[in-house]
């Protein structure tokens, strides 16, 4: 490899050195896909990348999704790029307010940058304000947050030739030819655990705004994870995995909505998850299984059947997590009777009307040892 030990940028050719970046950015798990390094590529070529603030900016547009990390990856991108390192000298004026120290707090009588990116801008956008002609960018966001929760790391590890640890056992037993002298290594790493999960989404009238992003959600983490099976509901319950695992998600959403008979109508959550837990929980839910049920709340069915159905299916599974749009806005109180009488029985009650919300979900999902262990004591924990 010909990055510097100190881990700059040392070829000759800009698109080598910035896939070398995206291999530090990912050894310091950072997720950053093949699609993402040519995005960065073919953006690079339409900027001035003698402009040290264009070419930052452009990088990391496209490589940072997690705001919380940015101090990190300042960090990488200096220590990787050294000569393109973002200074305030190089800024723009309207680009310029306050410094941020090390610890993240102000610095008195310094300057330094804050601005926002379009990825950032993205992630924040509510989906009521998302454009159709967006849902490409959006979809690309989606594909992003399920490869973090794809490449969850496992407790259990294996062996492999490129693991940090050493597995001191297998390594003895692999040298006992060169006579005790230790000349060859056996490694392990821990192994990537994709979870198991099943998802619930809202279709009805109430939701429609949000319905089509929150199944390109759905159709992201069924064609990245695998692990996946996914319901959309209204009135009844329809099982809908099928519609994502060949077509693109316009062409499901037209399907989905061309075969289920009350898209767009009223809201029977109750009834909804009565079909759900004695037809289909039995098979695909266990105490490894995450279910996600993505709802408003506004219900109009009976609320002590709701109560009862989320009963069973909170005992069944390893986790409920309840993603409610309406939880974004500034004010909301989860009264709606369909969300009071869930609500008992969520174990993480959280937002899903931004990108952003939908990462934080990746996160929790990606982190989680909790999410191989029995769940605490049923109470409902938002998502930080």
């Amino acid at each position: 490899m010909l990055v510097s030990e100190r881990g700059r940028a040392s070829r000759s050719d800009l698109s080598e050195n910035v896939i070398d970046f995206a291999r530090l950015l990912r050894a310091n798990d950072f997720i950053v896909s093949p699609a993402e390094v040519q995005d960065g590529l073919r953006a690079l070529g339409v900027v001035d990348i003698s402009d040290r603030v264009e070419f930052y900016l452009t990088l990391r547009s496209v490589f940072l999704w997690d705001r919380d990390r940015q101090a990190e990856y300042d960090d990488l991108f200096e220590r990787f790029w050294g000569m393109w390192a973002l200074d305030e000298r190089a800024m723009p004026k309207e680009q310029v307010t306050t410094k941020m120290g090390a610890e993240g707090g102000a610095r008195p009588g310094e300057q330094s940058q804050i601005s926002y990116s379009p990825a950032e801008i993205l992630m924040q956008q509510d989906f009521s304000q998302f454009q159709p002609e967006e849902l490409g960018a959006v979809a690309r966001a989606c594909v992003a947050i399920a490869r973090r929760i794809a490449t969850r790391k496992s407790r259990r590890v294996r062996v492999t030739a490129r693991g940090k640890r050493i597995d001191p056992r297998r390594t003895i037993r692999r040298n006992v030819k060169y006579g005790g002298y230790v000349l060859e290594l056996s490694r392990l790493e821990r192994r990537i655990r994709k979870p198991r999960i099943v998802l619930i989404c809202d279709v009805s009238r109430s939701m429609e705004q949000y319905s089509v992003f929150l199944l390109q959600f759905i159709h992201s983490m069924q064609n990245v994870i695998g692990r996946v099976e996914s319901f959309v509901f209204s009135t009844s319950l329809h099982r809908v995995s099928g519609y994502f695992k060949h077509s693109d998600i316009l062409t499901a959403v037209d399907d989905i909505a061309h075969d289920v008979p009350d898209w767009s109508g009223g809201t029977r959550i109750g009834e909804s998850l009565q079909t759900f837990n004695n037809n289909y929980a039995r098979r695909l839910v266990d105490g490894r299984t995450v279910v996600i049920v993505l709802s408003d709340g506004l219900d109009t069915g009976q609320a002590d059947v709701l109560s009862e159905e989320m009963e069973v299916l909170h005992r069944r599974a390893a986790r409920v997590i309840w993603l409610n749009p309406l939880l974004g806005k500034p004010g909301y109180e989860p009264v709606a009777r369909g969300m009071v009488a869930a609500l008992p029985h969520v174990d993480v009650f959280a937002s899903a009307h931004n990108l952003a919300s939908l990462q934080k979900l990746a996160s929790a999902l990606a982190k989680g040892p909790s999410l191989d262990i029995a769940k605490r004591d049923g109470r409902s924990m938002a998502l930080a």
